[in-house]
This record gives structure tokens, C-alpha cells and sequence, in this order.
């Protein structure tokens, strides 16, 4: 059965770094599906709650569903603008999905985004301006990452999670 890893949380978190490294160790065949790209890079769209790319998103998890044995879904991914794609994703994936939210304080946040090549270009009023405090998803379990979590140790415990199921 095809999975799918769901890695949500505020900007400048770890979710990107953490869903390449995944990837990786995961290998060859695993889509990831990163907000921000289709958002900002693929459509230009804006973060508003009816967004242009929430569809997108939507095709490409179905893809991943019908073509992937695991797909990895990663942004910040707002429970008020992504209610449908939750839906469907739950839809399509049923007990196939390993949702995890990063929940760290705004300044360690802040403190990571500022070693982005992007730091110049959003400062902290956008971050504080984005920022969502403990915006879990209502109708699938997500498991928390903390700020104490290494990069290793938050790959190596979403792995065993999805190797554990298998």
C-alpha cells in the first residue's frame, strides 16, 4: 500500500531539510511534494485560504497515491487553507499516513531562517505575519517534533515509523 509522509509546521522549522534527508534515505521512486515550490515557484500564487495551488497539490498527491510507494508532503500547510487536500488525502491513504508537526518556538524558528539563502528576502514581520501557534490537523494524528530533535534523530524516527508499518 502506498504511503504518505505529511510534514507540517511554521516557517523556518526543519520541514524541507528533514523531507530531502528523507527522501534520500528512502531512495529512488519517493515524491516529494514541497507547498512552498508549487506555491511560490510553480504557480505564483498567493497563501490565501482559496489559493490556485491547493489543486495542484491535490493532483499531485493523487499521483503519488497511484504511482509512488511513499510520497512526502511538506509546508506549512495551514489546517484552514488545506482542509480539502486532508480530506483527500485521507481519503486516498486511509492508515498509510504518518503526519508529523513541528513545534517549535517562534525564535528558534526565526534563528534557522536566518541561515536561508532566502533570509534576506522575508524578514521576521512575514514570518510573525505566517505564523500559526500548534495548527494541528483535526482529523489525522500528527506525532510532534520538537526543537531538541536533530535532523538524524527526527529522519531516523519518521523511518522507523514508516518501516515499522510496512
Amino acid at each position: 500500500m502506498p504511503k504518505i509522509i505529511i510534514l507540517r509546521g511554521n516557517s523556518g522549522s526543519g520541514k524541507s531539510t528533514v523531507a530531502k534527508a528523507l527522501q534520500k534515505k528512502i531512495g529512488k521512486g519517493t515524491l516529494l511534494i514541497s507547498q512552498d515550490y508549487v506555491r511560490r515557484e510553480m504557480l505564483w500564487a498567493n497563501g490565501s485560504p482559496h489559493n490556485t495551488s491547493v489543486d495542484l497539490l491535490k493532483n499531485l498527491v493523487t499521483y503519488g497515491h497511484q504511482n509512488c510507494d511513499v510520497a512526502i508532503l511538506e509546508g506549512i500547510l495551514s489546517t484552514v487553507s488545506y482542509e480539502s487536500l486532508f480530506a483527500l488525502t485521507k481519503d486516498l491513504y486511509g492508515g498509510q499516513i504518518f503526519a508529523y508537526y513541528f513545534d517549535l518556538p517562534f525564535e528558534e524558528t526565526l534563528a534557522r531562517h536566518k541561515q536561508k539563502p532566502i533570509s534576506h528576502e522575508v524578514g521576521e514581520a512575514e514570518m510573525r505575519a505566517w505564523w500559526r501557534e500548534k495548527d494541528f490537523m483535526p482529523h489525522i494524528d500528527e506525532k510532534i517534533i520538537d526543537e531538541h530533535m536533530s535532523l538524524d534523530e527526527t529522519v531516523e524516527r519518521i523511518y522507523c515509523d514508516i518501516t515499522d508499518n510496512s
